[in-house]
C-alpha cells in the first residue's frame, strides 16, 4: 500500500511539472515527434523499429537547448548520472540476449536504448558533466553493475527468461523515472524523462506480447499492478 501510494504520489508530481512546460512548444515538439516516428515500421517481433535514430536525436538536442537551462541541483545531477547508466544497462543487456538468442526484439530494442542513452548524454553535456558511461557490460555504479550480471545470468537460461528480463528493465526504468522526479524542476530534463518513460512503456509492451505469445507470464516488480495493467492495455504510443 505505501509503495503504491509512492508510485502514485511521483507520476501526479511528474504530470504537474511536465504541464509547466508551455503547451505551444509541447505541440511542436509533438509535430517533430511524430515526423521522425514516420519512419518506423514493424517486423515479425512486434516491435516498433526506429530506423532514424540521427534524425530523432536532431530534434531532441533542439527540443532540449530551446528549454531553459536553469541552475542543476545535486538530486539533479545524481539522477542524470544515474539514469545514462541505466538506459546502459538495458542496452547492454539486450545486446547479450540478442547474441545469445537471435531474436530480433533484441536488437531492436537495445538500439532504442542506445537512443535513450544518447537522449540523457546531451543533457549531461549541456550541464557539463562528466559522462560516467564506459564500455559494454561495465558501469560506475556498483548496484548496476551486480545488476547487469545478474540480468545476463537470469536471461541465458531460456527465451521465456530473457523475456521477462526485458519486462523487468523497463519495469524498473519506469519506476526509477518516476520515483526521481520529486526533487526535479527542470524542464529539460522533465522532458527527456517523459520521453524515456514512453519509450519503456512501448517496449514494456512488446516484451509482454512476446511472454503471452509463448504461453508465459510476467508479474510487475517494480511498477504497481494497476499501472502495469493500463500500460499493457494501451496502444504503442508515438516517439523514441
Amino acid at each position: 500500500m505505501v509503495k503504491k501510494k509512492v508510485q502514485e504520489f511521483s507520476k501526479n508530481i511528474f504530470m504537474k511539472k511536465l504541464n509547466k512546460i508551455p503547451a505551444l512548444f509541447l505541440s511542436g515538439v509533438l509535430l517533430l515527434v511524430l515526423t521522425a516516428s514516420c519512419t518506423k515500421y514493424t517486423n515479425g517481433s512486434g516491435v516498433a523499429n526506429n530506423n532514424n535514430n540521427d534524425f530523432s536525436l536532431a530534434n531532441i538536442n533542439l527540443q532540449v537547448y530551446n528549454l531553459p537551462k536553469d541552475s542543476l541541483n545535486q538530486v539533479e545531477r545524481n539522477s542524470l548520472l544515474f539514469t545514462r547508466e541505466e538506459e546502459k544497462l538495458a542496452r547492454d543487456v539486450y545486446v547479450a540476449m540478442y547474441s545469445k538468442w537471435g531474436v530480433n526484439i533484441f536488437s531492436n530494442i537495445s538500439g532504442s536504448e542506445q537512443t535513450h542513452m544518447d537522449a540523457v548524454l546531451i543533457l549531461l553535456n549541456r550541464y557539463n558533466i562528466a559522462d560516467p558511461a564506459g564500455v559494454p557490460g561495465v558501469f560506475t555504479n556498483t548496484t548496476l553493475q551486480s545488476l547487469y550480471t545478474q540480468l545476463v545470468q537470469q536471461g541465458s537460461k531460456s527465451i521465456a527468461d530473457a523475456y521477462r528480463v526485458g519486462a523487468t528493465i523497463e519495469d524498473l526504468d519506469i519506476y526509477d523515472i518516476e520515483s526521481s522526479i520529486a526533487g526535479i524542476d527542470n524542464k529539460d530534463i522533465l522532458w527527456v524523462y517523459a520521453s524515456l518513460t514512453k519509450g519503456s512503456r512501448n517496449h514494456l509492451r512488446s516484451y509482454y506480447r512476446n511472454i503471452v505469445a509463448i504461453g508465459s507470464a510476467y508479474t510487475p516488480q517494480y511498477i504497481s499492478q494497476s499501472q502495469f495493467d493500463a500500460i499493457i492495455n494501451g496502444p504503442m504510443e508515438t516517439g523514441y
